[in-house]
């Protein structure tokens, strides 16, 4: 017997509609090689679907390759995806709306995207969070708009404890850069 997905893709879902429309979809996974290791994320595009087809369209575009993890605070955080190692911006596209009230929380390992003080802000810059950070979610935040999370790291978190071990310091405005720089080589969809 021919696996689901390959029946769907051989023979396309309009043979069986109804089957089509019961199945769920395949998780999603980024791999992520970085200059300390591997990590990947798998995405949760049911619960937050805006999230995950920025962050989709933005690996498939090539956008994180070359770019560093620039804010990296112990025990809380490691943000990237918008600056390359002299600490230049990247060009992203327009602001998503915030998807933070999901039902995903800010734990240990999951994926949220960055933003500025305007909740609909996020563009292409995502944080993984180092520990339980429960102020981040929208129920515990100051402002109720909290943080949209839209996936999880499922390999690689030591990876990601080495990486909120490496020395910082301030370089220019920025503050919590690491001293060598921890870079993303290449972002991709695994099949």
């Amino acid at each position: 017997m021919i696996a689901t997905q390959e029946w769907m893709t051989r023979w396309g879902c309009g043979i069986a509609l109804a089957m089509c429309a019961v199945l769920p979809a395949a998780a999603q996974n980024v791999r992520m090689d970085t200059s300390l290791g591997e990590i990947v994320i798998q995405l949760d595009a049911a619960k937050a679907p805006k999230s995950t087809a920025n962050f989709i369209d933005y690996v498939k575009s090539g956008h994180y390759d070359g770019t560093v993890f620039h804010r990296v605070i112990p025990n809380f955080m490691i943000q990237g995806g918008g600056m390359n190692a002299d600490m230049q911006e990247k060009a992203t596209r327009a602001p998503i709306p915030l998807e933070s009230k999901n039902g995903l929380n800010n734990v240990r390992g999951s994926v949220a995207m960055a933003r500025t003080s305007n909740p609909n802000s996020a563009t292409a810059q995502f944080f993984i969070n180092i520990k339980d950070n429960a102020f981040l979610d929208a129920a515990n935040s100051p402002d109720g708009n909290g943080y949209a999370v839209f996936g999880k790291v499922v390999a690689g978190m030591d990876v990601v404890d080495k990486i909120w071990a490496v020395p910082t310091s301030s370089k220019g405005p920025f503050q919590n850069v690491p001293v060598t720089p921890v870079i993303i080589r290449k972002a991709s969809l695994e099949k």
